[in-house]
């Protein structure tokens, strides 16, 4: 595609060289990753600049540069490499709208469903994948765990990759032959330009509770920014609404799209009843234009019939039939590290990626609502370096009041100390003095150990994640695996 088809449809301040003969086959943020015929987009990061990095992609043989700050790099060097100078007003917007375009606008050609919320992204999209599969239809997924390709696993850091990683990954999907493609769409990823110009079809909120201050400085940013989601929806488009969420019409205000809503007010479209649980997973109804439709689900909470909900009412504005979707529930296989329950005898050892305050509260409250007092709960716990310092004592506090033993342990620290991570969650114990064990794998074996046999212990804080952070560098370790070897022991 030549370089001057794309300006046409994207706007520049300033264009130095010529475009029109200048053919473009990629583009990338990462000037380690130019090659000829790719575009070097360079973005004012946290962490550095990548116009500093603007030289290193024209002797790598970018085809052209897009740029916010024109004092890094001379004009006469872009001329003298014969290399396509684009000012924009804003890198990464820019970047996502020329992805887009270079990989021939995929989302157009999909069925994009977009889901945004603090808590249940990941479970939710698990439902929608496994209804859409059951019902015949190939899926694509970007999200927290992995991506996915159909069945073929594409390992993921990002809840929402970059914007070109995901325009590329949605064009493999097409080519592979998917129908549908199922987007975790984090807030970051909102603020950061990163689906801008995609066509959501479908966007989902799930919840919203306080998270992620480190990069929003408030609530009322990190709400607006989810709202983003909504904003860009077309009139053609379903926003997916759980309407028992307080923050739901901030979001969808102003939005062009239809509203459906699921949860238990009376008002909603979907209306969620008679949920029930054990430690064999969950039933629940949907109602709804006057017909109840029975679910059971392995999955266990409260929390995963909204999950379920939201896939429901998705799946059936998409026109998926009840027979197909009442099945796909019932045959739901467990999300990893989502309340992961691990069996030895009478022993329960529960796996869960509760890293929030709402999240580990909602997870010890389905533990107490499990075991209503017959059994000891066993909280193993830490939180991340590098993120949300004031959770650390809030979460302390709710694994005091809702446990009867606490270690905590070290999550990824990243660049912070551990031990200083683990004296601010202390501050949040007023009743009794909680076990230190730094190390997670002396905590995890000192918890199963130690607990009565008929014990129930929660891991929470990394879930899925099969690695640990120390000091910027990921070693290997996956609590489950932790769990099972202990266990077995």
């Amino acid at each position: 595609m030549l370089l001057s088809e794309l300006l046409n449809k994207v706007k520049a301040i300033q264009v130095i060289g010529e475009a029109e003969k200048t053919e473009v086959i990629g583009i990338t943020n990462s000037s380690k990753n130019v090659s000829k015929g790719k575009l070097f987009a360079a973005i004012k990061g946290y962490k550095t600049d990548g116009h500093k990095f603007i030289q290193d992609a024209i002797n790598n043989g970018a085809s052209g540069v897009i740029l916010e700050d024109q004092s890094q790099v001379p004009d006469e060097i872009f001329k003298h490499s014969n290399v396509v100078k684009i000012v924009v007003d804003n890198s990464r917007k820019a970047l996502a709208l020329f992805s887009n375009l270079i990989y021939n606008e995929p989302s157009k050609k999909l069925t994009l469903i977009g889901i945004t919320g603090t808590k249940g992204k990941t479970t939710t999209s698990y439902y929608l994948k496994h209804i859409l599969e059951t019902a015949g239809y190939k899926v694509g997924l970007i999200g927290t765990i992995a991506n996915y390709i159909g069945h073929n696993k594409v390992e993921t850091k990002l809840t929402t990759p970059e914007s070109f990683e995901i325009n590329e990954l949605m064009k493999r999907m097409l080519d592979e032959g998917c129908s549908y493609c199922i987007m975790e769409v984090s807030s970051h990823s909102l603020s950061l330009n990163r689906v801008d110009g995609l066509d959501f079809n479908y966007g989902i909120f799930t919840n919203i509770t306080a998270d992620h201050f480190d990069f929003h400085n408030t609530f009322e940013s990190y709400r607006d920014a989810k709202k983003i989601l909504f904003d860009i929806l077309s009139p053609k488009a379903k926003a997916i609404i759980n309407i028992d969420d307080n923050n739901w019409t901030e979001l969808v205000n102003n939005s062009q799209s239809h509203s459906f809503f699921y949860g238990k007010n009376p008002a909603a479209t979907y209306q969620i009843k008679n949920i029930a649980y054990d430690i064999n997973g969950t039933n629940f109804e949907i109602e709804f234009s006057d017909t109840h439709y029975k679910f059971k689900t392995g999955l266990i909470g409260e929390f995963n019939a909204y999950n379920a909900a939201a896939a429901i009412t998705t799946a059936n504005k998409a026109g998926i039939d009840w027979e197909t979707i009442i099945k796909s529930i019932d045959t739901m296989p467990q999300v990893p590290g989502r309340f992961q329950v691990i069996s030895k005898d009478e022993k329960k050892v529960i796996v869960d990626y509760s890293h929030t305050t709402d999240s580990l509260k909602q997870a010890l409250e389905a533990i107490n609502n499990l075991v209503k007092g017959s059994r000891q709960i066993y909280t193993v716990f830490g939180c991340g370096g590098d993120r949300d310092k004031t959770k650390r004592p809030q979460m302390g506090k709710i694994a005091e009041e809702l446990s009867n033993s606490v270690i905590i342990t070290s999550d990824n620290p990243r660049t912070e100390n551990p031990m200083e991570i683990i004296d601010e969650i202390k501050k949040g114990f007023t009743k009794s003095n909680p076990r230190i064990i730094e190390n997670r794998d002396e905590a995890i074996k000192e918890a199963i150990h130690s607990s009565e046999k008929d014990a129930v212990v929660l891991i929470a804080g990394k879930g899925h994640e099969d690695y640990q952070e120390i000091n910027g560098v990921r070693h290997h370790f996956s609590d489950e695996e932790k769990v099972l070897e202990y266990l077995n022991k």
